[in-house]
């Protein structure tokens, strides 16, 4: 009997939030192991050399980077589709996702995020207020300005739901943990876009696990996560030191 897939991966990050909503989309069961990548043991560095999150494990079958998993989901599972059918939608969906994965992470993620949760409370380490400063006033505009003009007045990019909307919005979800949201003024597609997708269910339904990890820390989650009902594994890949690895996908 083929075992329950299983996802390793911290449902604050965005990578695996993406990976999440395909799965809670498709309506597919699943157990997750909610650790971050910085606390990954021997074993989570042989499955996931690069030690980043997520992993996807069926039924043994092991794939890392949450793009390669979400087609993964699209081919084994295709219906209810998360990717445009036509094949040029479908090749813009891939890299507006690409663009989410890649530019914006690069803004609201690694120079925003990381500063102000990961290396403050994860670490200890200062943050460094000239990369936030940056991030906020160079990087996250410029990623906007050309977001804004790839996105429709009003709905999802191409009509219905799919991962280019998934993955834009899985990013600002991430950045609203450290107060960033989007200037609707500025950027009212980007804003309108971000705001409806995250409105949806099956992002609400994530947001309650988030929610209730979101400030403790890392030894404290689990049983957070236990409490509000998360699906989780029954055995875990985290340790309780965190380490500096490389985590981006």
């Amino acid at each position: 009997m083929p075992q329950r897939l299983r996802v390793i991966g911290n449902y604050i990050s965005p990578y695996v939030r993406k990976v999440l909503v395909c799965l809670e989309l498709k309506g597919l069961d699943y157990e997750i192991d909610p650790i971050a990548p910085f606390v990954g043991d021997d074993e989570f560095s042989r499955i996931s050399p690069l030690r980043r999150v997520p992993v996807l494990i069926d039924d043994g079958f092991v794939l890392n980077d949450s793009s390669v998993i979400c087609q993964y989901l699209e081919d084994r599972h295709p219906t209810p589709a998360v990717y445009p059918r036509d094949i040029a939608d479908r090749a813009q969906a891939r890299w507006l996702e690409e663009y989410a994965d890649t530019r914006l992470a690069d803004g609201l993620i690694w120079r925003l995020f990381y500063q102000l949760a990961i290396k403050r409370h994860i670490f200890g380490e200062a943050t460094d207020e000239a990369v936030v400063q940056h991030a906020r006033e160079v990087a996250i505009p410029a990623a906007l300005d050309y977001l804004e003009s790839q996105l429709p007045d009003d709905g999802f990019v191409f009509g219905a739901l799919s991962i280019a909307d998934i993955s834009i919005a899985s990013f600002f979800r991430t950045a609203a943990f450290v107060r960033y949201a989007i200037d609707a003024a500025r950027w009212p597609c980007s804003a309108a876009l971000v705001a409806q997708v995250q409105a949806l269910p099956v992002f609400q339904n994530l947001a309650r696990f988030e929610d209730c990890m979101l400030r403790l820390p890392l030894a404290e989650q689990r049983a957070a996560l236990v409490s509000t009902g998360a699906p989780l594994t029954t055995d875990t890949l985290g340790t309780s030191t965190p380490r500096h690895g490389a985590p981006r996908e």
